[in-house]
């Protein structure tokens, strides 16, 4: 399994890379559920360099029925897009957004199981980030990265069906606790959670300033976790955030992309409500 450095990178370790004039591509993922296309605030201020990807849009495959609000896409289009964003064989990446870490934790996740390697997190996200930024549009040069997995659920990293996550031994819920409750569901038509599965939000992995917490204290907060947890949210996305932390201390868990968005949307499968 990766070390911490092997998935989060801190601002002062990418300011000393970018002063080093060593290649780097920078990924700019904004996105959040109250604005999910962050172009604008990409195009008012972004790391030098860096260039928008679209979680809604490039992240997800929509014409994928059934598999939830964001389902995955495919190896063949992440590539496309990856070439698009200047994403160059041999070169590491650099994702980051300004929510959460949900969209570079969700670029992580992606393009980490297609088999794109050095994707690290920017620690902190763009609040952390203290260097000079530039605004507009960019155009990078295409990239050649060669993806290896087309489908991703057989990718490089784990990831579930809903009958698999259903049957894990330690099943994790990263939405906030009144959603996972079912005292409030503000995106899908159904409130509460997979039977069996624990809260584990994955905000509270985070600092107040929006930083993955030391190891002693995410290894407290997702308690026992086993050899193979799964891990799911609403639709995939905040839940590479635990899955992200969990790879920081040693933990290989795998993710449900369909989420609560998948589960709820079959009227067959059970519902559980409150704590």
């Amino acid at each position: 399994m990766p070390s911490r450095d092997e998935v989060f990178i801190t601002a002062r370790e990418l300011a000393r890379l970018l002063d080093s004039g060593e290649p780097v591509t920078l990924l700019d993922v904004r996105w959040s559920l109250p604005e999910p296309d962050g172009r604008a605030a990409f195009e008012r201020g972004h790391l030098p360099g860096a260039v928008y990807v679209s979680l809604d849009d490039e992240l997800s495959d929509h014409s994928v029925d059934g598999r939830g609000r964001h389902p995955l896409p495919s190896g063949s289009a992440l590539q496309a897009a990856a070439r698009r964003w200047g994403v160059r064989t041999g070169v590491p990446v650099v994702v980051y957004d300004d929510w959460n870490l949900a969209g570079s934790a969700r670029a992580w996740w992606v393009l980490t199981a297609a088999g794109i390697p050095h994707v690290r997190i920017l620690d902190g996200g763009l609040a952390a980030w203290s260097g000079e930024l530039t605004s507009g549009a960019v155009t990078p040069v295409p990239g050649d990265v060669t993806v290896d997995h087309d489908d991703l659920y057989a990718g490089a990293l784990r990831a579930v069906t809903a009958d698999e996550a259903s049957s894990a031994q330690v099943l994790l819920d990263a939405r906030a606790p009144e959603r996972y409750r079912g005292d409030h569901e503000p995106v899908d038509p159904v409130a509460g959670h997979i039977p069996g599965a624990r809260n584990v939000p994955s905000t509270s992995l985070l600092d107040a300033a929006g930083g993955l917490r030391p190891a002693a204290e995410l290894t407290g907060l997702l308690g026992p976790v086993g050899d193979a947890p799964a891990v799911y949210c609403g639709s995939g996305v905040t839940a590479s955030v635990v899955v992200a932390a969990l790879a920081s201390v040693g933990v290989d868990a795998a993710l449900f992309p369909g989420s609560w968005s998948q589960w709820s949307s079959d009227t067959g499968r059970p519902v559980a409500l409150g704590d």
